[in-house]
């Protein structure tokens, strides 16, 4: 049996946060949050975890540039990034460092999670 999925939510925004944290713990999964892409650094190297979550645009390191970070570490971790300002050069950089999915925020909270769950499902069943 595959244990609780563990994923690290990366967003500049505590409403955010705190909702995604809300919604996956109340799925059985374990959530770490993180308010930026240096702090999410921090916390991948001192933890396994089997998906990160991420904001597209934060202060200091956003989401492509942690991305591009976390893969020379973790070639293979799935990468979700949200967005509340989508463009095509942002999803062609998304698509380049090889995230698992582009999502367009305000996102709906049921597809956001099939969309996490399809990943971590793939990556269980290897």
């Amino acid at each position: 049996m595959m244990t609780n999925p563990s994923i690290l939510v990366v967003d500049d925004e505590l409403l955010i946060r705190d909702l995604l944290y809300d919604f996956f713990q109340g799925q059985g999964w374990n959530i770490t949050v993180a308010e930026s892409g240096v702090k999410a650094l921090k916390l991948l190297s001192e933890k396994h975890f089997d998906l990160v979550l991420t904001d597209l645009k934060m202060p200091e390191m956003g989401g492509i540039e942690l991305t591009n970070q976390l893969r020379e570490n973790h070639p293979d971790m799935p990468v979700v990034i949200m967005t509340g300002y989508p463009s095509l050069e942002t999803a062609i950089d998304a698509i380049r460092c090889k995230v698992a999915d582009y999502i367009i925020k305000p996102f709906n909270i049921n597809k956001l999670y099939k969309s996490v769950q399809s990943q971590i499902g793939e990556k269980g069943a290897m």
